[in-house]
């Protein structure tokens, strides 16, 4: 098989609302069941393109020192490469080591692709150099306390992620769940948010205490219902 026929793996296409897919793996922490591990939880999967890379190793690393962050948030993580779970081990050490942290989260080895290509993961410009198939995108999936998924982003591999949003898409999709609101551009928690279209004045009076500010029939501000 050449390369050029190794990088056409077949993919499907994830859309938010869909559930999201279940699957078995192996970790550096042992067996592993997707479903099982998210289960009353909101839940983070992200990919990285390969271990011992060096913005991976940033990333997998501010991962680990903002567990206290995603705890507060009732929000589990997990990993994924297309490396050995014998890779992720020995790549773990110099992750602890260079941030200063300790990374107790699963890293999936999806060295079949399969998990990757379920989730879409696989990106056809960055292929492995000894085999000729595709890595893994740093993809970043939001899974809901439903199962569903809220969000994804897609990152080239030139470009680390920024774990301030990470941080700001999970509190904007945990108010929108509890409260009936929206958040609009550049939001940060605890700053307004926007009342639903849907939502009458009726409604919001009862549902906002703190009140509402009309700009106009179509757009009304609110305090953040949750501080």
């Amino acid at each position: 098989m050449s390369s050029d026929q190794k990088s056409q793996v077949p993919h499907t296409v994830l859309r938010l609302g869909d559930e999201a897919p279940n699957f078995q793996a192996k970790t550096q922490l042992g067996d592993f069941d997707f479903h099982k591990y998210i289960d009353g939880h909101w839940a983070i999967l992200f990919s990285h393109p390969a271990d011992f890379i060096p913005v991976c190793t940033t990333e997998l690393g501010r991962v680990a020192q903002l567990k206290s962050e995603f705890s507060k948030r009732n929000v589990v993580v997990c990993a994924l490469s297309v490396d050995t779970v014998e890779h992720h081990k020995q790549w773990i050490n110099d992750i602890n080591e260079i941030n200063n942290c300790n990374v107790d989260y699963p890293i999936i080895a999806d060295t079949d692709r399969k998990i990757s290509v379920l989730y879409n993961m696989l990106n056809q410009e960055h292929l492995d150099q000894q085999t000729g198939l595709p890595l893994t995108v740093r993809a970043v999936y939001f899974i809901g306390i439903d199962k569903k998924i809220k969000c994804i982003i897609i990152y080239p591999a030139p470009l680390g992620r920024n774990f301030d949003e990470i941080l700001r898409i999970i509190d904007g999709l945990q108010l929108a769940v509890s409260h009936k609101v929206a958040t609009p551009a550049d939001w940060t928690k605890g700053k307004d948010t926007v009342v639903l279209p849907n939502v009458t004045n009726e409604e919001a009076t009862k549902l906002f205490p703190k009140g509402f500010k009309p700009v106009r029939p179509w757009l009304r501000m609110t305090p953040d219902p949750s501080v």
